[in-house]
């Protein structure tokens, strides 16, 4: 994660906000826990650092496109047993994966004819926690309907709603990091990702890796989407541009290996 100076300042606020939380009383002391990593401390500096803003339904345009555009191109290379293998990286706290669920149910016909994996991801484990507890606030619904909310989300004292038990079961949440090939390397054969919103907060070096990652993490033919100012053409020649009404995704080509 890449931080330009004029964000010092957060720096400075997380890394204080952890001496305090440790007890270590100066940042050399500190620093000698994260070299130990002592009580996991590297993890809990990792959470303090992670952006978790969003929203259901953001740039549904994307989701529109999937629905509209990329399943069907999709199945044309499946057999009516395969998984249609969805990723959501980074999932922060569950939103984006939670908002594919949603959508397919409400805007694909052919939803109950496959098998349907999504998988959601994120460094912060904070976060995953609570995508799998999924309950949210008004802020997170703004763009969802009554109609939806009421279906799928039920409503808990205080305002607040928890995601319906069998949709929180259909997803899967797992910890990636996106720039360690070792881990992402357990992550293969996904039709579609979403990678949303992360890459700009990387450096040249680091957006290549993860874009290399990730299109070993695709099949071939299979579609990556990124946020509406990110652009996979600026990080690597890996990925084909395709342009569709409601979208421009990008497609790891057909016929190709992992290797490259």
């Amino acid at each position: 994660m890449l931080f330009d100076d004029n964000k010092r300042y957060y720096i400075d606020r997380r890394l204080a906000e952890r001496i305090t939380a440790t007890a270590s009383g100066s940042f050399p002391s500190y620093f000698a826990m994260l070299r130990s990593d002592a009580d996991h401390e590297i993890e809990h500096l990792v959470n303090a650092f992670t952006v978790n803003e969003t929203y259901f339904y953001r740039e549904d345009h994307q989701l529109r496109c999937m629905t509209a555009n990329l399943l069907a191109d999709i199945l044309t290379r499946k057999k009516a047993e395969d998984p249609i293998r969805i990723w959501s990286i980074p999932c922060s706290t569950g939103e984006e994966p939670y908002s594919i669920a949603i959508w397919l149910m409400e805007n694909w016909s052919e939803v109950d004819k496959y098998n349907i994996e999504i998988v959601g991801s994120d460094i912060d484990t904070k976060a995953l926690k609570a995508a799998a507890e999924g309950i949210y606030g008004a802020r997170a619904l703004m763009r969802l309907s009554r109609e939806v909310v009421d279906r799928y989300f039920e409503r808990l004292e205080g305002g607040q709603v928890q995601i319906d038990g069998g949709l929180r079961n259909s997803v899967q949440f797992t910890r990636a990091n996106l720039i360690d090939a070792h881990d992402m390397a357990r992550y293969r054969d996904f039709d579609i990702v979403f990678c949303r919103n992360v890459l700009i907060y990387f450096d040249d070096a680091s957006r290549r890796t993860a874009a290399e990652n990730l299109y070993d993490c695709l099949r071939p033919g299979g579609f990556i989407c990124l946020g509406h100012s990110e652009t996979m053409s600026r990080i690597s020649p890996l990925f084909s541009v395709c342009r569709f009404s409601d979208a421009i995704v990008y497609r790891r080509p057909e016929g190709t290996q992992d290797g490259k």
